[in-house]
Order: structure tokens, then sequence, then C-alpha cells
């Protein structure tokens, strides 16, 4: 950990970092739809938590230094998140400030795995993939691959792409078409409803990309729009 951060300042040309996040938890995840088939127990409970708390003391080493002030998890579950703060809090060590999680209209496994935690224990969620890929754009509706976009690289757009997502799209678009809402704006609106969202982690290929998402900055949507979308998760709940 120690060797990762000062390379990391070294590349960045800076004396600290403001939020340092793990990636990816060391005995495994069920993120990017590993939950089909995931089995946990593949360490032994006391190996993970002395893991963990090696990784607390290594933290508070970079604190002290001044090298970093806060940190985070990625892809992390209520069950790993609770032991990195009871350890945080039984021993003083630095708190987990953050966890950056796959978050989305088309997937909201959070909702009933980590929301509660993050909410009562205010760690907020940066979520990653908020467009879903660019499912929710609607630009692969038909099956389209357009040139140079990110299925025009990775088909399958990393598990995204299932005979059941088209369809969850489609109800998502016309959700934004009945309530006169960019399809993007509304998605990256959405997420900003939830009440454990600290920011949405958005792509962007081209400027042209990137202004008219930042022209959506302002958007809120209406009691009906988010009713609506309650409904098209509902009648499409896990479509990938």
């Amino acid at each position: 950990i120690a060797q990762t951060i000062e390379g990391n300042l070294r590349r960045l040309k800076t004396d600290y970092i403001d939020l340092y996040q793990f990636h990816w938890p060391n005995r495994g995840s069920y993120m990017f739809r590993k939950n089909w088939a995931y089995e946990p127990g593949g360490s032994s409970r006391q190996d993970v938590v002395e893991n963990m708390y090696e990784c607390l003391e290594a933290l508070q080493e970079q604190v002290d230094k001044g090298n970093i002030r806060h940190f985070g998890l990625s892809n992390e579950s209520a069950w790993g998140t609770s032991q990195w703060l009871r350890l945080s809090d039984t021993y003083g060590l630095p708190r987990v400030q953050t966890m950056q999680n796959e978050y989305s209209l088309l997937c909201r496994l959070y909702d009933t795995d980590m929301a509660e935690l993050s909410v009562y224990e205010d760690v907020g969620l940066i979520t990653f993939s908020p467009l879903a890929a660019g499912l929710l754009s609607g630009k692969y509706q038909g099956d389209q691959v357009p040139d140079a976009s990110r299925r025009s690289f990775v088909n399958n757009l990393g598990g995204r792409v299932t005979p059941r997502v088209f369809d969850a799209v489609e109800a998502y678009l016309a959700v934004a078409q009945k309530h006169g809402v960019d399809p993007i704006h509304m998605a990256l609106a959405w997420c900003h409803t939830r009440p454990f969202m600290c920011s949405a982690i958005f792509g962007a290929t081209t400027m042209e990309q990137l202004e008219h998402i930042l022209d959506g900055a302002d958007v809120v949507l209406s009691q009906e729009c988010l009713d609506d979308l309650n409904a098209a998760h509902k009648a499409y709940p896990m479509p990938y």
C-alpha cells in the first residue's frame, strides 16, 4: 500500500491524495455479473479480518505522513464494509468514507445490499456506470453497434448485453419521452435522487458527449417521472 500510494504521488505530481480507494476486495466480489453464481467463503473469516486490519494500519501510516486524507472502498459488500467499519471504530483507524460500486437504473443491487448501511453509517456511494455503459442513452437499441462506441470494442459491454436488456432500456426511454426529458439527463438525475448518492462517474468519448451531459446538470425529475421509473424497474428488475 505504501509503495503504491507513494508511486501515485510521484506520477500525479502532488503532495497528497484526498481520497484513496481500494479497487477490489482481496477475498473476491460478486460484482461484474459474478452475482449469478457467487459463493462466499473462499477465505476464512480470520484471514479476511486480519488482512483488513493490516490494510487499515498501513493506511493510518499514510494518513500520519500526510500522503492521503481519506480512504474508500470499491466493489464491496455490506458484510465486508461492516467489518471495515467495525475495525476502524474499535481500533481508531481510518474510517471508510465512500463506496464505488456499479449503480444505475439497470443495475440496482445496491438498493437491497448496501443502501441501508450507506445511509446509517454515512458511507456515500460514488457510482460507476450510471449510464450502464451507454445502454441508457438508447444508442444500442435494435442491437446496434455504432462505430467507435464502447460496444465496438467490447460487444457484450461486460455482460450487460442480454436478451432482456433492450426491453428494459425501451421502458426507460418511454418514460423519458413521456416526461419530455433527455434519457441521459434522466438517468443521471435519477441517481442523484438516491439518499446514499455522493456522485456519479460517467464516461464521455467526445467533447460533444461531455457537453451534452453537463447540459443536464440541473435537471430535476418530477414525482410522476420517478413513479414511472420505479414501475419500469419493477417490470424489469434485473436485466443483466
